[in-house]
């Protein structure tokens, strides 16, 4: 896997390709930095003559980085079961809007693409680990089931029913794919969210929309999905009247249109949106601190 190498001194032009492999597989910056950060503490734990015997040191990094990543979704499971609330991924802006003079930050390491919008992120957390390592390593990073075998300790054969099992998951689950009109959707939410106009956020939103907020229990958010457009409608109306000087902002969000909400210069919130026949179908919003910190620019902290 990954690109032939000759000098041991030039693995660490490999990290973006991995911090891009682990996320995918993690949806979580903070895991796939640890886990990329392993992966290169075990390469240059290697005797040098070991590391001189391996041909593609990238190869040899990303097989250990996806093992790593996927004995780390191994336990996930059982940590975000004691997670306060919905746990969902990590939101991603856009390199030319987040902080400035943060080049060695994971966030900036990320290729945006339709394999990192919220939709598809959410569907990979319903797979299992071995499933989203191969459908991630096949379908997404073009690896051959000959070498994600390795990583998942089967055979090819094994590794690509896993990738066929997943690929399913995502037909069912609608994704990946970019909504066609999504800007023009979340414009419009944006509008009618600033001016409390239940009517018209009503009409917005798919009477079977679902909202999904992620607060860590750091903050204060709700527990529960928020289910049918009515309910959200009154729901974000709510907390428009409990936060004054909230500022709406449109913003690229994991590749594709989302809203920040900024108060005091300081990013509260970011939401993305799933948007089908022209109406608004899932929404997620993170306002867990510790997974909005990409968010923060420098200086006036402003997004």
């Amino acid at each position: 896997m990954g690109t032939a190498v000759t000098s041991t001194d030039e693995p660490a032009g490999e990290r973006r390709q991995l911090i891009n492999v682990a996320y995918r597989l993690l949806g979580s910056l903070a895991e796939s930095e640890d886990a990329v950060q392993e992966a290169y503490a075990r390469w240059y734990a290697l005797p040098s003559g070991r590391r001189e015997e391996i041909v593609a040191p990238g190869a040899w990094l990303t097989t250990v980085t996806s093992r790593i990543c996927l004995d780390v979704l191994g336990s996930a499971r059982a940590r975000r079961e004691r997670y306060v609330g919905a746990w969902l991924p990590d939101p991603l802006p856009d390199r030319t809007e987040r902080a400035h003079g943060q080049g060695t930050d994971p966030a900036d390491q990320m290729v945006l693409d339709e394999s990192v919008t919220m939709a598809f992120l959410v569907v990979l957390e319903a797979m299992t680990p071995a499933e989203r390592v191969a459908f991630v390593l096949h379908d997404v990073f073009r690896y051959p089931f000959a070498e994600i075998a390795a990583v998942l300790g089967r055979t090819p054969a094994a590794s690509k029913q896993l990738a066929a099992s997943a690929r399913r998951r995502v037909r069912d689950g609608r994704a990946p794919g970019a909504a066609a009109g999504q800007a023009e959707a979340v414009r419009r939410v944006k509008e009618a969210w600033e001016t409390k106009d239940i009517a018209a956020l009503v009409g917005l939103l798919d009477p079977a929309a679902v909202m999904t907020a992620d607060g860590g229990g750091m903050v204060g958010t709700t527990l529960h999905p928020v289910e049918g457009g009515a309910h959200i409608a009154r729901y974000m109306v709510a907390i428009a009247d409990r936060a004054p000087g909230l500022a709406l902002l449109e913003r690229s969000v994991n590749g594709l249109p989302g809203l920040v909400a900024v108060r005091g210069g300081a990013v509260m919130t970011v939401a993305s949106f799933d948007v089908a026949d022209g109406r608004v179908s899932r929404i997620w919003v993170v306002r867990n601190p510790e997974k909005l910190r990409p968010w923060v620019r420098d200086g006036d902290g402003a997004a």
